[in-house]
Order: C-alpha cells, then structure tokens, then sequence
C-alpha cells in the first residue's frame, strides 16, 4: 500500500494505512490487495472532480478503482487510488469537534469502500456502506462513528 503525503503536514502514513486494512477487513476482503492513497489539496480534488465527475467544486475524497483483472491467488490485486483533500478533512474535523487523523481515517475507510463497489446512492446501499464504514472506525479506534450529515 502506498501512501502519497503532498502537503506539509505531519501525518502519520501508519494510521491512514491501517485505516485502508480496516475497511478491507470490514468489507470482509480476504484477497490480497493494493492501493494508493494521495493527500492532496482542494484544488487537486476540484480539477479531478471536474475532469472525472463534471463537478467544478472541491470534494473531500475521490476514489478511482481499476478495472478487476485475473490475477493469481499469490499477486496483490491492485483495487485503484484514493485522493483526500487535507483542506476539506481539516474542515470537516474542526466542524466535527473531532481531531484530524479521524476524520482522515473516516475519509481512507470511505474512499476505500467505494473502491470496493459500496456507495451510498439508494438508502439500501448507503445503509450498507455506512454499517462497513462503522465497523473500520471502531477497529482503528476512531473517536467518530461515521460523517456527520
């Protein structure tokens, strides 16, 4: 797994990766898999909104997953890329009232899952995504439950 940290911030690559291993182990992945992780800023997440979704506004988090190709049981399936927006999560922490890696890790765990095919675009399906995403937050100890809406 790799982590791409482009701002000058001190955070730790250690949570957001185990943030990634939570939601893979709540979505009940027992391949092995892949993924990166890219910290970027709100200009990155609005160009690649606005490029990919048609959406000319900044977003917290994007994910990007690859197309599933056959790969051995021994080779890591590479799931795609996750772009967090480190101004979007420091807003959303201090809305919150919560510190910043957890609303980072929220947004890894959230990225990741939709990696995996969750969305949260019908109750049913959002329903579901969040149930994963509250099962990754508690694994990592995340002082929140899931996005404040």
């Amino acid at each position: 797994m790799h982590v791409a940290l482009r701002q000058a911030e001190t955070i730790r690559a250690a949570a957001l990766k185990q943030a990634a291993l939570a939601a893979l182990d709540a979505a009940r992945v027992r391949r092995p898999a892949a993924l990166t992780i890219v910290i970027a800023g709100d200009a990155t997440l609005r160009k690649l909104n606005r490029e990919f979704l048609g959406i000319d506004a900044p977003t917290d988090v994007l994910s990007f997953p690859t197309a599933r190709s056959g790969t051995s049981a021994e080779q890591k399936e590479y799931l795609g890329d996750v772009i967090l927006s480190l101004a979007r999560a420091k807003a959303q922490a201090k809305q919150g009232g919560h510190p910043l890696v957890d609303e980072l890790r929220l947004l890894v765990i959230h990225g990741v899952l939709h990696l995996l095919g969750y969305d949260h675009d019908t109750p049913e399906r959002q329903r579901r995504m969040w149930s994963a995403q509250a099962r990754a937050l508690r694994k990592v100890n995340a002082s929140i439950e899931g996005p404040a809406i």
